[in-house]
């Protein structure tokens, strides 16, 4: 069992897992250990990765004070792979084979009902967890990590999105609008996995206090508005082929309005895992967990009004 906070001078850190579509253990695992090889990156199968990690100064590369030296995948040919590219000296067989080698993980997988079970034995064991995003997808898993992180497990989870240096600027801090009255958000992929992309933008500008939510879409087509009691609405648009829409906002007031686009992943990426790695020093989590819990209802809430016919859920149906 770890001592958290955590005072050692280099973290020890084992990424864990790798599914299809999700190339995170290679850009995460690059982006702590601040070196890659670049001739084996250039076979790796994401080229979104190869691009934003190649247009990077190798001086910016590295978390001072962490390393990724364990890495297990579903697939061990993933793992040697990602190791050979970012320079993880142990490759393990079996993702429980890190207790006792490592003092924090890091499950890089964006299936969240799979996430219960992938975080349990390092929750058991006592190892401080980060989960990529989405925490979870329904209603039970998510009463589990608020079990856990209610008896004090040390366990976060967040998109990249939150920490975009395009909307950072908007982060309670839309007074030149005047009131806030609409946000429009689009986003490629599944509400499964990427909803929580387009949710974690939004949440930081205008935070909590979200009322409900209606998803009018279907699987490939998410239409879904949230209603928050500041009298924002909020429309998201989660299209499984708009890469053309990949991360625009919309902010409108009663005086003012702009339009937003993401485009820097790797500036994304690395606070979010700075974020994790400043938690492990000091033990405060970056959001209250009353917020990932709110995100994660409106995530559940998406879908289960879509299942339902686009019914209005409201979050108090999910406390």
């Amino acid at each position: 069992m770890s001592v958290f906070p955590l005072t050692q001078p280099t973290i020890r850190l084992a990424m864990l897992g790798m599914v299809e579509g999700n190339g995170h253990p290679y850009s995460w695992s690059i982006i702590i250990n601040g070196d890659y090889d670049a001739d084996a990156l250039a076979n790796c199968p994401y080229a979104a990765i190869k691009t934003y990690i190649g247009k990077q100064p190798r001086n910016t590369l590295g978390i001072a004070g962490a390393e990724v030296t364990h890495i297990w995948t579903d697939d061990p040919d993933d793992a040697r792979s990602v190791a050979k590219v970012a320079k993880i000296p142990h490759v393990v067989a079996r993702p429980e084979d890190v207790i006792g080698h490592v003092d924090a993980v890091l499950v890089a997988t964006d299936k969240g009902f799979e996430h219960v079970e992938r975080c349990r034995p390092f929750v058991e064991a006592g190892l401080p967890v980060f989960i990529d995003k989405p925490l979870c997808d329904n209603r039970a898993d998510l009463e589990v990590f608020s079990d856990w992180v209610a008896r004090g497990h040390p366990l976060i989870s967040s998109s990249a999105m939150r920490y975009c240096k395009e909307f950072e600027p908007f982060h309670r801090a839309t007074h030149e609008f005047g009131a806030l009255r609409y946000i429009d958000m689009t986003m490629a992929k599944s509400w499964e996995t990427y909803g929580i992309h387009a949710l974690e933008a939004v949440y930081p500008i205008v935070g909590p206090g979200f009322v409900s939510v209606r998803n009018t879409g279907d699987a490939d087509r998410n239409i879904v508005h949230l209603k928050h009691r500041d009298g924002v609405d909020v429309t998201l648009a989660v299209v499984n082929d708009l890469y053309g829409g990949f991360g625009l906002m919309t902010l409108a007031g009663t005086a003012a309005a702009t339009q937003l686009r993401f485009f820097d992943n790797y500036y994304s990426f690395k606070q979010q895992l700075q974020a994790y790695v400043d938690y492990l020093r000091s033990g405060t989590p970056p959001v209250p967990w009353a917020e990932t819990r709110e995100l994660m209802q409106l995530v559940i809430g998406g879908l289960e009004s879509r299942n339902d016919g686009g019914r209005e859920v409201f979050l108090s149906e999910l406390e």
